[in-house]
């Protein structure tokens, strides 16, 4: 009996583990981040300050990882105000307009080990693109804040004129470089 029981304790902690689980993103712990090329001498840099969303994620199954990606596109922040109205405008994301640019996955598959490649539609600027997001991780759950929590870092390149982000051009580069960190979290069972 008491064999049972222990196997019957394992079986359903291997279930208990394998299942599919949702994770929500920290926003205060996740960076939304570009890189674009300035009259191709230097880099500029930024960000989106605020990065909400859901991950469905199955450790067991990876293919059945779905993620679902909000960014305020108003949040943009460059470090320079008179840069950021600009790319606030109808010159770039028109965010009186469009004020949100979205990821929805489509397929998850391993891309190696602690790597994954996901995926999905992308929209900015109210044109819809498949982009493939190059994926390591996720790290190990960790129990930590009162929950549990993982993270993961994203990246791709996309060319901003597929959006129909035209502005600026001869200025600012067409490749955007994109980066996510994210930091997911759950609560403790």
């Amino acid at each position: 009996m008491k064999k049972f029981f222990v196997l019957a304790v394992l079986a359903c902690a291997s279930l208990c583990i394998a299942e599919t689980q949702t994770w929500q993103i920290d926003p205060n712990h996740t960076a939304s981040q570009f890189s674009v090329r300035h009259l191709g001498i230097s880099t500029v840099r930024g960000q989106f300050m605020k990065t909400t969303g859901t991950v469905m994620y199955d450790p067991a199954d990876v293919s059945k990882t779905q993620m679902d990606v909000t960014i305020d596109a108003s949040s943009v922040d460059t470090r320079v105000q008179m840069r950021d109205n600009d790319l606030r405008s109808p010159h770039f994301l028109e965010v009186e307009k469009y004020p949100t640019i979205t990821f929805r996955s489509k397929k998850t598959e391993s891309a190696g080990q602690g790597k994954l490649k996901v995926t999905g539609d992308l929209t900015i600027h109210g044109v819809t693109k498949e982009v493939v997001l190059d994926v390591d991780g996720p790290s190990a759950p960790t129990p930590a804040m009162g929950g549990i929590r993982m993270g993961a870092e994203a990246t791709t390149k996309i060319n901003r004129k597929d959006f129909g982000v035209n502005g600026a051009p001869g200025v600012v580069g067409d490749d955007i470089q994109i980066t996510l960190d994210v930091e997911l979290t759950r609560p403790a069972k």
